[in-house]
């Protein structure tokens, strides 16, 4: 049989990557209060798992570096080593270090760098200070060993018992049991090992892929009981393990015996061969046993007879154990999945959408009442089956917004600047596929904020402000988008400044004053920027264009407010999926457009009389509210009008609404987006295509877009005017 290794390491790659970013968000959280044993612990139990799961593969830099973060980390959690900002400093190094050290074994055949070397060199001089000394532990361990008094009934061996019994399936899974037996060496010595094949059927009946062996082992460690079960947590389910500390009850080799598939006889054979038991107290141990006593109550009932608790202090404790076996259940039951599985699994439901729309579009016109009914229960089904896809790949936005934690930490320190990052919102689910895309353009506003924004402590103490400033983080889910604010509460941007750059570099004219936010939004522009210094973070005016490129190629939108002296706000929408969405069907002319469904607030026919007013005034009075209007047929150039009856579309988009005029109203639609070429990426309105079930195309509306082209117009209408009364 042969084992798929590739795929295990990068389980391993994954599950560390994962562990490492734990242990990062636990020690800013540590930093900020030193006094939480629990954040420590996790802290402890993730370089603890990581060194595990390395030693299994053999990876011997990973164990190296991170026995010595361990047991750092060990002395914090006995208080020898007190919590200082100094020292989570050095053990976020020594998280990035690891990380470094992950990825060279994720590229396979690398070496560590000469960069990484000495800085791993530097790493391990400051991690020293920190150090326990080892040799006193053991000599004060070996004094406790020699002092220890064999009370009645203990056996007298010093060493540790462990019995192992692999699973059959443990080979399939990819799992080499030898990798165990060696990782213990390296944390102990293994002195007696037995191997058990009572369970090996004949040569000719064997098969490769099943582990039929087990091990008896006698070992010597001056680890603790749960240091050496953590070394099985990585196979908890396909191994029986038991461990007997040294001079344990001759009682506990009994339970074992009992415990375990072979025959009593047997065990007790295997036991006297691995030195846990000599012949004398294996009888001894027997002898015990077979004295009958009467079945003892559950020990909850004991002590409630005892008066020594309440009936309810059992019951409380019995629903907890009951609730923590239950999310042991519940983790188990999560599966990883490799996301371009989940890529393809999506564009197949995409297809089979279009595929169901073909059929059912079929269905009406032959006219056959039973076909009609079928085709609508399948479309029921794929609609399901759609939403059901969609949600595999949502994820939550807090994931991200948590590992700007570190970003804004070291920032704050290099700028010498107190900002805390304030996160809302974190459960506001996404594609995940979006995600991982407005990662950098999120770090790079963050970035600019922060440098830019925020203001040094002096600064905001005398402009009566609190020396420390915030940096705050929201999503929120709006009109079928996802909604991502960066809030600072710095000195907000310098509107003249802006506009005297924007006209020194010729992208403002004279005699033009545009609104606050077309001037605010200037700072997108390729190259603009008003810093006077170039510093590491900012200032070269090379990177806000690029955010914006970065959001609108995810067919989202970017604004920025600001207020002077009180901060500012940019403000980012994105679709909550870039695969298939729920649209509303309409038709201009011979063509058809799809408009997102979450965006459609109502459909209004127009009247004969509303027809006429609506073409001189480009808007509509709805109930009593001035709705500007956008005729479609005008915007895309579509053709004369037919005639026929004309329908408005309310769409909103944020605090703006519009209406869309259009020829008809063709219904709901489920909307496979098709990305368009880069032909046509300059192409204002349309955000994509999708394929109806006739085959044709229908392009797919940008409402944003529209709605912003409406304001635009709009203010640009009021300059003007307002030009002219001064010039006369």
């Amino acid at each position: 049989m042969s084992i798929n290794f590739d795929q295990i390491l990068q389980t391993f790659i994954v599950e560390a990557k994962d562990l490492l970013q734990e242990m990062e968000e636990s020690l800013l959280q540590l930093e900020s209060d030193p006094s939480d044993n629990d954040i420590l612990g996790a802290i402890f139990r993730a370089a603890h798992t990581i060194k595990g799961s390395a030693g299994l593969f053999g990876f011997d830099p990973i164990i190296s570096f991170t026995h010595i973060v361990e047991d750092v980390l060990d002395r914090m959690r006995d208080g020898k080593v007190a919590i200082a900002g100094e020292l989570i400093a050095l053990l976020l190094e020594c998280g990035d270090h690891m990380q470094h050290l992950i990825a060279v074994v994720a590229a396979q055949g690398q070496e560590l760098d000469q960069t990484a070397t000495e800085r791993e060199k530097l790493l391990r001089q400051r991690l020293h200070v920190y150090e326990t000394n080892s040799a006193v532990h053991s000599i004060a361990t070996t004094e406790l060993n020699s002092v220890h008094i064999l009370e009645e009934g203990n056996v007298a061996s010093d060493l540790w018992h462990i019995s192992l019994r692999f699973s059959e399936d443990v080979l399939r899974n990819g799992i080499n049991p030898l990798s165990f037996l060696r990782y213990l060496n390296s944390q102990g010595t293994i002195i007696h090992i037995i191997s058990v094949s009572d369970n090996m059927p004949v040569a000719s009946a064997m098969n490769p892929e099943i582990c039929y062996l087990g091990f008896e082992i006698g070992y010597q460690s001056e680890a603790e009981k749960s240091d050496i079960a953590d070394i099985f947590e990585f196979v908890g389910d396909d191994c029986l393990v038991n461990i007997i500390p040294p001079h344990s009850k001759i009682a506990e080799y009994i339970d074992l015996i009992h415990k375990l598939p072979e025959t009593p006889s047997r065990l007790g054979e295997l036991l006297i061969k691995s030195g846990a038991l000599t012949q004398h107290e294996l009888e001894k141990g027997l002898q015990q046993q077979n004295k009958q006593f009467k079945p003892a109550l559950p020990l909850g009932e004991i002590l409630v007879q005892q008066g020594a608790v309440q009936p309810v202090v059992v019951q409380a404790a019995l629903e907890k154990q009951t609730q923590i076996q239950d999310n042991k259940n519940k983790e188990s039951h999560y599966v990883r999945v490799h996301a371009d599985k989940l890529d393809q699994l999506i564009n197949l439901v995409g297809e089979l959408v279009i595929a169901g729309a073909g059929a059912s579009l079929l269905a009406r016109n032959c006219e056959n009442d039973a076909l009609q009914e079928a085709t609508s229960i399948v479309s029921g089904l794929v609609e399901e089956i759609r939403d059901g896809a969609l949600r595999l790949r949502m994820v939550p936005i807090g994931d991200t917004f948590n590992r700007f934690q570190r970003v804004v930490r070291d920032v704050s320190l290099e700028l010498g600047k107190d900002i805390e990052l304030v996160i809302s919102g974190a459960d506001t689910e996404l594609d995940k596929t979006v995600v991982e895309k407005i990662g950098d353009p999120l770090l790079h506003l963050l970035r600019n904020a922060m440098d830019h924004g925020i203001e040094a402590p002096a600064v905001r103490q005398a402009a009566g402000k609190s020396a420390k400033g915030k940096l705050h983080l929201n999503a929120y889910h709006d009109s079928g988008s996802i909604v991502i604010e960066i809030v600072d509460d710095g000195a907000g941007l310098n509107r003249e400044r802006i506009l005297d750059k924007a006209r020194e570099r010729g992208l403002v004219a004279a005699n033009v004053t545009p609104s606050d936010q077309e001037i605010f939004n200037l700072i997108f522009e390729a190259g603009f920027s008003t810093a006077a210094a170039v510093t590491n973070l900012s200032g070269r005016g090379v990177g806000m264009d690029v955010v914006k490129r970065n959001i609108t190629a995810l067919r989202g939108t970017v604004d920025l407010d600001s207020e002077a002296g009180r901060g500012a706000t940019v403000r980012i929408r994105l679709p909550l999926t870039l695969a298939i969405i729920d649209g509303f069907l309409v038709g201009v002319g011979q063509s058809s457009y799809v408009i997102p469904l979450d965006m459609v607030q109502e459909c209004v026919e127009l009247s004969e009389q509303d027809r006429l007013v609506t073409r001189e005034r480009r808007y509509l009075n709805l109930r009593g509210e001035v709705l500007p209007l956008i005729f479609l047929r005008d915007q895309f150039n579509v053709g004369e009008p037919t005639g026929r009856r004309e329908n408005v579309v309310v769409v909103h988009f944020g605090d703006h609404k519009a209406g869309l005029v259009v020829d008809e109203l063709q219904g709901e639609f489920q909307t496979v987006i098709k990305p368009l070429g880069k032909l046509f990426s300059a192409l204002r309105g349309i955000s994509g295509s999708t394929i109806l079930g006739s085959g044709a195309v229908a392009l797919i509306i940008d409402v944003p877009s529209l709605v912003k082209q409406i304001v635009h117009h709009e203010t640009n209408a009021v300059n003007q005017l307002q030009l002219s009364v001064v010039n006369q």
